[in-house]
């Protein structure tokens, strides 16, 4: 009998999942048994990040050759996100004015999960600045930002190794061949920790369906509609576009990522996998050189499918409370959140944390955020899977626009791969 491959395993995972949080829900055992399989599926994940993105994006730089070639990757890269992100939250915003909602919800049959974590981590981030923001991507101690998993510090530092690494020349190779060995070392480790990936996610979706039941999502359909639609609208209209301008198949390309898209979502996390993708756009025809510095740059500065969340969920707050914004308020909104979504992956709650920070730039009842942190999870599996596929598209993009996407490797691996499957 064909052993069934990780993709379908991991369905498989999220389908029991799903199941088992239905029959027993609100059943304490759930959580007592399947919150530590999600808890160390996640924590392998969170374990093998930092070394991939540090390693790789050192050999990248390194072999990249002058800080001239990386200002002009550096430029055209965050020009490309901000335009993305920008559409994004215009999208959002879009879809929640026609489609409203907020409006008509009964705040009465809503169950209101608990922020005060949340409100924590927000007022500990308004005591500083968007000057204190940027000061923090300059680590003062590497070894404190890697445990911290705080990818910006560590990918300033990995990019001037790199650049010195380059600097040194000849001398210089011996640490740089020791960084490749290294980066090998750890694609493998992620293929092993995958291994666990659909036990993984039966426990993530296990105990998130158990806690809130299906009941929790019907006075919030709407939202879910909405926010769902806006993505589906982003993928299509927007990637598709781009697609299409850099000449990108863009079924092909999102065949060929299937299984690393299908993680993400059922985890609901883009670190899952994050280092799989980025070994997978080598393979799809960009330098290890782009890919390293793109994906995770963008990891911190395209977040498109939070972007789309940030702007919904505002709306969704301002009609639950009956507040009618004015395109002016509304073109305030978009910039808070252009500003505020680049801190993203950077705080514990991610998302929510944001929104709240957002909420409170914009004069929006913070309280209102209570009313949606239950379904979080199911808004984040949509949020985070077009969070990894701009990312993805955005690295091919930058690489075709520097002149340095290799067709021939494209049509070998992409064609394989094909026939293989």
């Amino acid at each position: 009998m064909k052993k069934l491959g990780l993709p379908i395993q991991i369905l498989l995972g999220l389908i029991f999942g799903i199941i088992v949080g239905l029959v027993f829900y609100k059943h304490p055992g759930v959580e007592t048994y399947l919150k530590p399989v999600g808890d160390i599926f996640m924590r392998l994940i969170k374990m093998v990040v930092v070394p991939v993105v540090f390693s790789s994006i050192v050999v990248g730089i390194a072999g990249m050759g002058s800080a001239k070639q990386l200002g002009k990757l550096g430029f055209r890269t965050i020009l490309y996100f901000e335009v993305a992100t920008t559409i994004a939250i215009a999208i959002g915003l879009l879809f929640a004015n026609v489609f409203h909602p907020g409006a008509g919800v009964n705040m009465q049959a809503l169950t209101q999960g608990d922020i005060s974590t949340y409100m924590a981590t927000e007022q500990e981030m308004a005591k500083g600045s968007h000057l204190d923001f940027i000061i923090n991507i300059v680590p003062s101690n590497i070894i404190d930002s890697m445990a911290q998993g705080q990818l910006l510090p560590v990918i300033f530092f990995a990019t001037l190794l790199g650049l010195s690494i380059s600097a040194m020349g000849e001398t210089g190779k011996p640490l740089l061949n020791f960084f490749k060995s290294f980066s090998s070392a750890m694609f493998h480790m992620v293929s092993y920790v995958l291994k666990v990936a659909p036990f993984g996610v039966f426990g993530l979706i296990g105990v998130t369906i158990s806690k809130f039941g299906a009941s929790s999502l019907i006075p919030l359909g709407k939202l879910i509609v909405t926010a769902y639609g806006a993505y589906l609208l982003f993928a299509i209209v927007c990637f598709g576009l781009v697609a299409k301008l850099f000449k990108i198949n863009f079924i092909q390309f999102i065949k060929f990522f299937k299984d690393e898209f299908l993680l993400v979502f059922s985890t609901s996390s883009a670190e899952s996998a994050l280092p799989q993708v980025m070994k997978k756009l080598e393979s799809y025809g960009g330098p290890k050189s782009i890919v390293s510095f793109v994906v995770p740059v963008g990891y911190s500065f395209n977040t498109d499918g939070s972007c789309i969340y940030l702007a919904v969920a505002s709306l969704f707050i301002a009609q639950l409370y009956g507040i009618d914004m004015s395109l002016s308020a509304q073109i305030t909104l978009l910039i808070i959140l252009a500003i505020t979504s680049k801190g993203i992956s950077g705080v514990a709650g991610g998302a929510l944390v944001v929104l709240l920070s957002s909420l409170a730039a914009a004069g929006l009842p913070l309280e209102g955020l209570a009313f949606i942190a239950g379904i979080d999870f199911i808004l984040n599996m949509g949020r985070a899977t077009i969070n990894i596929i701009g990312n993805a598209l955005a690295s091919v993009v930058i690489t075709k626009w520097e002149g340095q996407f290799d067709y021939e490797r494209n049509k070998t691996d992409v064609v394989s791969s094909k026939t293989a499957v």
